[in-house]
């Protein structure tokens, strides 16, 4: 909570320690928070030169707790300041940017980002400078950072920007698959599934997109494009496989209203990832369910439908709203 402000989790729990007793010796809060005692001294020590603790006048080895309300405050207002002039520093260098890009050069209209360690950090960095959504394809196969696994998906999502994410079916066979796609629906993110996507890809905010330069068995590089008629070329390829992809529902994800007579959240993940393209076992296997469970919800949703095939299910599920390519207002 307080590394905004440059404490680590021990300085944190140091401090916290030492505002929950008001004052102690360094071997006290050793103790209370199974610390060694050298690392806590260096945590108060931090903490003193912050402006959050400081040693007793009556006693060398006993601290004592600055007033949060005005040692986090004056800290507080310090990081904002600093924020605001970084703001401004970033809106002058942009305006500086689009000055100089009215007659930039073609070449200046892409990057070429080489190095498995340099594709990742951008890719990070492009997720984290997005204001609105990011939308992403995202192959089996990732080469230098892995498409679902990233801490950055996570924090743009939660500063509310947008993801819409389509997966190919091979991404949903990984060990970690269904879980990392369950977690992003929970966050709101919409994630479809088609058998195979045409090129791994992300698109910030419309105005900038990442793509694969090298191919099998080369050193990762990626092509980082900036607004072009590529860049729209991109974004039309995105909207192309988004609008034929498949939905998914997992984990109670999602944003169709069961109905109180019909499917519940497990029936529906069945669904959705058997029109997926997946197997009754693979089905099955990701779920952590029995065979024949998965074929018993089946047959309880063509029971529930009225019909005799799997294909009239999955016509009755879009019908019905269990599975839908827009979400239902």
């Amino acid at each position: 909570m307080l590394g905004a402000i440059g404490l680590d989790e021990i300085q944190e729990s140091v401090y916290r320690a030492l505002v929950a007793v008001g004052a102690a010796e360094v071997s006290d809060l050793a103790h209370r928070l199974a610390l060694p005692e050298p690392d806590t001294e260096r945590a108060l020590r931090r903490l003193e030169r912050s402006g959050l603790a400081a040693q007793s006048s009556s006693r060398v080895d006993r601290w004592v707790a600055a007033l949060p309300a005005v040692a986090l405050g004056a800290l507080l207002t310090q990081q904002r300041h600093e924020l605001e002039q970084a703001e401004r520093a970033a809106a002058l260098l942009a305006e500086e940017y689009r000055v100089d890009a009215t007659d930039a050069a073609v070449h200046d209209l892409v990057e070429v980002v080489t190095g498995a360690s340099a594709v990742a950090h951008r890719f990070f960095q492009l997720q984290l400078g997005a204001t609105s959504e990011v939308c992403a394809l995202v192959t089996g196969k990732p080469v230098a950072v892995s498409g679902m696994e990233n801490e950055a998906e996570e924090r743009a999502a939660t500063r509310g920007v947008s993801y819409r994410v389509v997966v190919e079916r091979e991404v949903l066979s990984l060990p970690s698959g269904i879980v990392e796609l369950s977690a992003a629906l929970s966050r709101d993110e919409q994630c479809r599934v088609v058998d195979r996507v045409p090129t791994k890809l992300v698109v910030a905010d419309g105005t900038l997109a990442m793509v694969p330069l090298t191919g099998r068995g080369a050193a990762p590089a990626a092509l980082v494009v900036h607004g072009s008629g590529l860049l729209d070329s991109l974004m039309g390829l995105f909207e192309a496989v988004w609008r034929e992809a498949m939905p998914l529902r997992l984990g109670g994800g999602g944003r169709v209203e069961e109905e109180s007579n019909g499917p519940d959240a497990a029936d529906l993940e069945v669904l959705s990832l058997l029109l997926a393209g997946m197997t009754d076992a693979s089905v099955a296997k990701q779920l952590d369910l029995g065979l024949r469970t998965v074929q018993r919800r089946v047959k309880g949703l063509m029971e529930l439908t009225g019909v005799s095939t799997r294909l009239q299910l999955g016509w009755h599920a879009y019908e019905r709203g269990w599975v839908a390519r827009e979400p239902q207002l």
